[in-house]
């Protein structure tokens, strides 16, 4: 059976090139005049996607239209087109008889190169779809398909894939990646550039030379330092003298635990995650280099239908790989009708249903808690400053929410602006959602909740949905670290309830915090350890990509102590010897009183990182007797 002919000129580009593109389609069928197409780019018109023509005669340049051997230009009418994206609809003027041909043009009219813009990421066969209906009436069928090949561009970058914390002589492997401008692999250099490998304390025999493959990427195998310390591989390409560095490694004497990086809750800019769950794992697995990943839709049935929920079951299924890549099911839910803002809940295990707003009415936060045994998964609250998503921490439930999302994309909820908060949630318009004190983190920290501090990514669905288009500030996605046993499900999900976990605004910034040996996300007490009503000594290491503007260690939510050393890397010791018992806090959820403290470092680019806190029950100890004052506290 003859079949029509879709050919696209040029057939192949570079990432974001700009220009002219021709769409020629040859007829295996007679087409009437009359005959309506329908032209969907497949695009939604964001930064990263291909630039969306306009239909219109006065035009110059990135315009569309159509052409016929005997009319032209033929302008079209914008159309809703597949999965929001935007289509054009044409009207043909003439027959098109089989074998004759027509052109759907998109750039200058005038023939002006430069007018266009493609998508800033890679693509194999990059579709796109033509509707044809012979009767005139919009009743569209399957599409014809045009394709081409989106490929990398210039080299611009080098990224290298490491994991940030080893033991000393322990074994580990990099991935090298070569990059455009927009973070897709390339082999696009000049050829013959070499990249040497170095880094500190490099052996005089290792000096080793790569090539760029045509993959893009390389795996450097057996790696290993042979001493405790902050490294980062470094990479110099030898035709520009360029130098291109990792994020930073902490090799330690020994260690049982893995820094894990990932994100609980957020989006891919790239591929949704509803639509196309299988390409936004590969992309948040490769690309992005993330060694874990929660799916979070919305529960409401236009977010996610029962089938969609069944797809992203299967593939979270299929990705989820010890050592490599941990998936985790998960959906958020809207509770801010209840005080109760935005929940997510996190499942340890697959095959697990997701859960309506509705079905939880009678019980709200209880019942969708409830729903879990600790082996079983998390819940968390998010954006808890958000407008009227503010979350109530009235609410929080010790037993099943240990931890706290204090960053996303659309901002922190650590405290107010006027308390120093870098990332307000602040916006202008309609649409916008400013931030409300009642949500604040360092207020419900005072008020004796315990909780990690995770990082969340970028968001656009629900109750996030409005801010995209409105003129709301946008910080960049957020990053959880995870202190773990293991590279395993089990072993995230024993780290979150531990609190082993911290986060930043997006920068790989290595922290370790610790007051008299405890970790990050521990509780003390001055019964088990008297000298703590004396002196609490806190230990703590950060490197940084980049270099670091300031570290400070806070103390019931204000700044105690601040070091600005200048540098990518920072160890320090701090004796805190204020009596306990003139900074203990009476806070209404813990029978105690207590101290807290936790860690906080900026960048000089702007990157900040938040450990999770240590505290102090101060209890009365026979070792060390507290002043009557610190007794009658302790007894209320």
């Amino acid at each position: 059976m003859r079949r029509s002919l879709c050919v696209v000129e040029p057939s192949a580009i570079s990432a974001a090139h700009t220009g002219n593109y021709i769409f020629t389609y040859t007829s295996a069928a007679l087409l009437p005049k009359g005959t309506k197409l329908k032209f969907d780019l497949l695009s939604k018109g964001r930064m990263i996607d291909w630039q969306i023509p306009q239909s219109e005669p006065k035009l110059k340049e990135n315009a569309i239209w159509l052409e016929t051997e005997e009319h032209g230009p033929i302008w079209a009418k914008e159309v809703p087109g597949e999965e929001s994206s935007t289509a054009f609809e044409f009207i043909l003027p003439q027959d098109i008889k089989i074998g004759e041909s027509f052109k759907i043009k998109i750039g200058s009219p005038s023939g002006k190169t430069g007018s266009t813009r493609a998508q800033s990421f890679l693509q194999r066969r990059r579709p796109f779809f033509l509707y044809i209906d012979p009767k005139g009436k919009g009743d569209y069928k399957e599409p014809e398909i045009f394709v081409l090949d989106v490929r990398g561009g210039k080299l611009e970058n080098i990224r290298i894939l490491s994991p940030s914390l080893v033991g000393r002589n322990q074994r580990f492997d990099l991935i090298v990646r070569f990059e455009d401008a927009y973070g897709n692999l390339t082999s696009n250099a000049v050829e013959g550039t070499l990249i040497e490998l170095s880094y500190e304390h490099l052996r005089e025999n290792l000096n080793w030379k790569l090539f760029i493959p045509e993959t893009g990427f390389i795996s450097i195998p057996n790696l290993y330092f042979n001493e405790p310390g902050i490294y980062r591989i470094q990479l110099k390409n030898l035709t520009t003298n360029e130098l291109f560095f990792s994020s930073p490694i902490k090799c330690l004497k020994e260690t049982n635990k893995r820094l894990l990086w990932g994100q609980f809750h957020g989006e891919s800019e790239k591929f949704d995650a509803v639509e196309n769950i299988e390409s936004c794992l590969r992309h948040i697995r490769d690309e992005k280099a993330l060694q874990f990943y929660g799916v979070s839709p919305f529960d409401s049935n236009d977010e996610i239908s029962n089938e969609a929920w069944k797809q992203i079951t299967h593939h979270i299924a299929e990705f989820n790989e010890d050592q490599r890549f941990s998936t985790f099911l998960g959906f958020q839910i809207d509770m801010s009708d209840e005080d109760l803002g935005i929940q997510q809940l996190v499942y340890a295990k697959d095959n697990k249903p997701i859960l309506r707003k509705k079905d939880l009415r009678q019980g709200g936060i209880k019942k969708l808690v409830k729903t879990l045994t600790q082996k079983e998964g998390f819940a968390f609250p998010s954006f808890t400053m958000g407008g009227k998503q503010t979350f109530d921490f009235e609410a929080l439930d010790k037993e099943f929410q240990p931890v706290v999302e204090i960053f996303n994309a659309w901002g922190s909820s650590e405290g107010t602006e006027k308390e120093g908060n870098e990332y307000p949630i602040f916006g202008k318009g309609k649409n916008a959602i400013n931030a409300k004190s009642g949500g604040s983190i360092i207020d419900a920290l005072d008020k004796g909740h315990r909780f990690g501090f995770i990082g969340g990514g970028y968001d656009d669905r629900g109750a996030y949905s409005s801010l995209y288009d409105a003129e709301q500030t946008q910080y960049t996605p957020g990053l959880t670290a995870i202190l773990a046993t293991d590279h395993t499900r089990d072993a995230i999900i024993e780290a979150m309830y531990k609190r082993s976990c911290y986060a930043t605004t997006g920068s790989r910034i290595l922290m370790g915090f610790h007051i008299a040996n405890a970790s990050m996300g521990e509780v003390l007490s001055t019964k088990s350890k008297p000298g703590l009503a004396i002196n609490r000594h806190i230990s703590a290491y950060v490197a940084s990509p980049n270099n670091i503007k300031h570290v400070s260690i806070i103390r019931n939510g204000k700044v105690l102590k601040t070091f600005t050393p200048k540098d990518t890397r920072f160890e320090f010791t701090y004796d805190d010897m204020e009596p306990i018992e003139k900074l203990a806090i009476e806070g209404k959820y813990q029978e105690f009183p207590f101290v807290y403290y936790f860690l906080k470092l900026t960048e000089v680019g702007g990157h900040t990182a938040w450990s999770s806190p240590i505290w102090i029950d101060v209890q009365e100890s026979t070792a060390v007797p507290m002043k009557k004052a610190a007794v009658k506290k302790a007894k209320k």
